[in-house]
């Protein structure tokens, strides 16, 4: 699902939200590959873990709150900040101790209820600005909420994988398109933009290269055709994510709104994302069918044709789509379904539907409810699919911990009343910018931080806190920072050198990260001034 994460070093942005099975599984590929290459010698630096990074920073912040000055804003009655309205107040500096406990009160750390904020209503302002711990009575501050949904879409997708019927779909769709091999590519791009888009579809696709690979030589293409259309398709989809819960769920959630603020320009951004990735690689295409030595991997051509063509009896072929697996994807599909209309305030849009205001704790039950239907649909006896629940969930449970780690993070600056003092420094900037020129700023801002911070959800959890409120001060909805950050952090995860879904497909393809580049980056330079575009009318119509 959407997000991956590299958590030891070896892959980065949406693979925290895959399963570590589908990691070993791109890895062992990777190396089976590599095996048949001349040794080369590898870097001595390797890119640090998320979870890595993620300490260095809590221990960084920790310092800080004995450096820069303490300080408060003044609330409104939503919660929000009020600009013009923040003061210094008394150093509550963290320790060892607060360290030690942060990813803890990252995961189920409770906010004290804060009290007046002014300094004419009480002069003990600094504690009653809230406390986070897990020994407090009052609100949920830790991301428990964001950690078991984590769990429980793992085993989601696990009970679906299993069973075959997402591949199955693939293989019929392609079945039904042989001897129309030219709308192959765009129908298998938006089928893998989809997945990226409403589950963050990544590691999951490594199983497609072979086959697809097979497929799209024996009709005259190269491999780069086929690992562009896989994925560019599911890159772009998480790019432009509409409901996924591993970039657009805990960005939302980290952010304090709903997953549904946003959504129509989202959706704007994936039916312009996708349709600027097909074209580019139909372009592509079409020149190397009809001249292969225009090929990127021209060179390679022969051997690719001898490794991948002359194998070709023994790829595994995909399933067939039985009655039971078209169940199983209709009921896949109608917990998306469902999933979008119960987050959508049908009352705030004036449309006469019902609001169910759901979030992460219903969220969690209907995908857990979902898991179990496909799992019986599937034929699981009960020791068999309980396990299979559990194998799923243990599988992202590394996203899981990242999530509270980063949370942890943003604890040690509220404990340490440094939030709104970064906030403040950064109202003065804000403020002096126009509507489009910060929603833009936001998307440059996280354009590094998507390759300094690996982990999509980690990037969130951490970077949220700070950057939704600027949207208060610039006067827009905290959504345009949200789709800011997953554009950004979708686009980097494209090229990243530590991701396992490109590197793992680049040696599943005998192509080499080297050729990706080359090959993508203009379509990269495409899409980044088309964000600025759309993210520039949403802020003009939004903020004026």
């Amino acid at each position: 699902m959407n997000d991956s994460t590299n958590t030891d070093g070896s892959a980065s942005g949406q693979s925290d939200q895959k399963t570590q099975l589908h990691q070993q599984e791109g890895d062992e590929k990777k190396s089976e590959v590599e095996s048949k290459e001349p040794t080369e010698t590898k870097p001595g630096f390797q890119f640090p873990s998320t979870f890595a990074i993620l300490f260095v920073l809590t221990i960084l912040v920790a310092i800080l709150t004995w450096i820069i000055p303490a300080g408060v804003y003044k609330l409104n009655a939503e919660g929000n900040p009020e600009p013009g309205t923040y003061h210094q107040v008394a150093r509550n500096p963290q320790g060892v101790g607060d360290i030690l406990l942060a990813p803890i009160n990252g995961m189920y750390g409770l906010l004290s209820n804060p009290g007046p904020l002014l300094p004419e209503d009480n002069p003990d302002e600094g504690v009653n600005a809230g406390h986070v711990s897990v020994n407090n009575e009052g609100a949920l501050y830790g991301s428990i909420g964001v950690a078991l949904f984590v769990l429980v879409i793992g085993a989601f997708i696990t009970m679906t994988m299993k069973s075959g019927a997402i591949a199955a779909g693939i293989g019929s769709v392609t079945r039904a398109l042989q001897g129309r091999e030219i709308f192959l590519i765009p129908v298998l791009m938006v089928l893998f933009a989809l997945g990226g888009s409403t589950f963050g579809m990544g590691e999951e696709t490594l199983g497609f290269y072979p086959i697809i690979i097979v497929l799209f030589l024996g009709l005259g293409y190269d491999t780069m055709t086929a690992v562009a259309t896989i994925a560019l398709g599911a890159g772009l989809g998480v790019t432009a994510s509409t409901v996924n819960p591993f970039a657009t769920g805990i960005a939302s959630d980290a952010a304090g709104i709903s997953i549904s603020e946003g959504i129509v320009l989202r959706i704007v951004m994936f039916v312009v994302f996708v349709a600027i990735g097909i074209f580019f690689v139909l372009r592509y295409a079409r020149q190397v069918k009809a001249d292969p030595t225009r090929s990127i991997v021209a060179d390679l051509r022969e051997r690719h044709q001898r490794e991948f063509l002359g194998k070709q009896a023994e790829q595994e072929e995909l399933p067939q789509l039985t009655t039971r697996r078209k169940l199983i994807l209709g009921v896949f599909g109608l917990a998306f379904l469902i999933l979008i209309y119960a987050v959508i305030p049908w009352d705030d849009l004036g449309l006469p539907f019902p609001t169910l205001g759901w979030w992460f704790g219903e969220l969690s039950a209907l995908f857990m409810l979902a898991a179990i239907l496909i799992g019986i649909i599937a034929g699981y006896g009960d020791q068999e699919l309980v396990s299979t629940f559990i194998e799923g969930a243990r599988d992202f449970l590394t996203p899981a911990l990242i999530i509270a780690v980063a949370r942890g993070v943003t604890v040690i600056m509220k404990n340490g009343l440094i939030t709104d003092t970064v906030l403040n420094s950064l109202e003065g900037v804000v403020a002096g910018t126009g509507s489009v020129a910060f929603a833009n700023l936001m998307y440059l801002v996280n354009l590094p931080m998507a390759f300094l911070i690996p982990s999509s959800s980690a990037h969130a959890a951490l970077a949220m806190p700070i950057l939704a409120p600027l949207a208060d001060f610039a006067k827009l909805p905290r959504s345009i920072v949200v789709t800011a950050y997953q554009s950004a952090s979708g686009l980097l995860n494209l090229i990243t050198p530590t991701s396992v879904i490109i590197m793992g497909a680049s040696a599943v393809a005998r192509t080499g990260y080297d050729r990706w580049f080359r090959f993508v980056w203009p379509l990269l330079l495409i899409v980044l001034v088309a964000t600025m575009l759309l993210l520039s009318l949403a802020a003009f119509g939004l903020g004026g």
